[in-house]
């Protein structure tokens, strides 16, 4: 399977809750080792990824997508899977980010407070929201083209990178979603413990 063709595949699911093991680790391999050096996008480009992801997915009781270095396995998906449109349409949502956080701030989406990213984040997503069902009300059945995963609303397509980054890492994976990639040894004739003998 080439890497385009089966990123196609996972982005079509939509946000996936749960991964089959084979796609799991497929996927898994795509997160880039420590120490990885960034390739496409600039510092400020990062700063800005890392503070939209950390926002998306924060740190609970379990690691947010910041530790899970989804700004990382974006960055791998730009050099790597993206053709150059996608790059290039991709890197202009991003600065959009700061041109809108300029308007309504006066400031670098980075500079704003956290509780200024939120709001732009969800006026964001509540745009896309009201297109999407502008779209459904005036009778779009069509389906979308599933070779444009890397196109389209920037803030859509930066969400489903970040979602499928978080949850095919390993923390997102194990620690997440509580599964294993190679799941233990299967015991069937274990003799049982005295008090379940009963």
């Amino acid at each position: 399977m080439q890497r385009r063709e089966a990123l196609k595949l996972f982005l079509a699911g939509g946000v996936l809750p749960v991964l089959p093991t084979d796609l799991s680790v497929f996927f898994q391999g795509a997160h880039p080792a420590s120490g990885y050096a960034l390739r496409t996008l600039n510092p400020h480009q990062n700063e800005t990824v890392v503070a939209m992801i950390d926002l998306i997915i924060p740190e609970t009781d379990t690691p947010g997508a910041k530790a899970a270095r989804v700004n990382e396995f974006i960055d791998v998906i730009l050099t790597e899977w993206a053709v150059e449109d996608e790059r290039r349409n991709f890197l202009a949502g991003l600065a959009g980010v700061d041109k809108q956080s300029s308007e309504l701030f006066g400031k670098n989406f980075v500079d704003a407070s956290p509780s200024q990213q939120l709001v732009l984040l969800r006026a964001m997503d509540e745009s896309v929201a009201t297109a999407r069902a502008r779209g459904r009300h005036h009778g779009n059945t069509i389906p979308e083209d599933r070779d444009k995963q890397l196109r389209g609303d920037f803030f859509t397509v930066f969400k489903g990178i970040t979602l499928h980054g978080y949850y095919t890492s390993e923390i997102g994976f194990t620690q997440e979603l509580n599964l294993q990639i190679i799941p233990g040894a299967h015991h069937g004739c274990v003799l049982l413990p005295a008090q379940k003998k009963a």
